[in-house]
């Protein structure tokens, strides 16, 4: 999926639904629940290292969601 971005937008983020993958942790083959994320921005105005570090935020709350509630 890539999301396409239309002026005036700057960045637009596409979502992907959440599927059952086989993934490997801790050496053994789980089936985990994941989801594509992808972002698409204007690099005139968003620099990409930026972008990434922003991705990976959101990644990190999708991920943990209970780290919303540490204060």
């Amino acid at each position: 999926m890539t999301p396409i971005i239309n002026h005036p937008e700057s960045c637009i983020l596409g979502i992907g639904r959440v599927e059952k993958k086989p993934v490997v942790i801790n050496d053994s083959i789980e089936i985990a629940s994941m989801m594509a994320l992808s972002l698409s921005y204007d690099h005139r105005l968003i620099d990409g290292v930026l972008a990434q570090k922003a991705l990976n935020e959101l990644k990190k709350y999708l991920s943990e969601p209970d780290l919303l509630f540490v204060i």
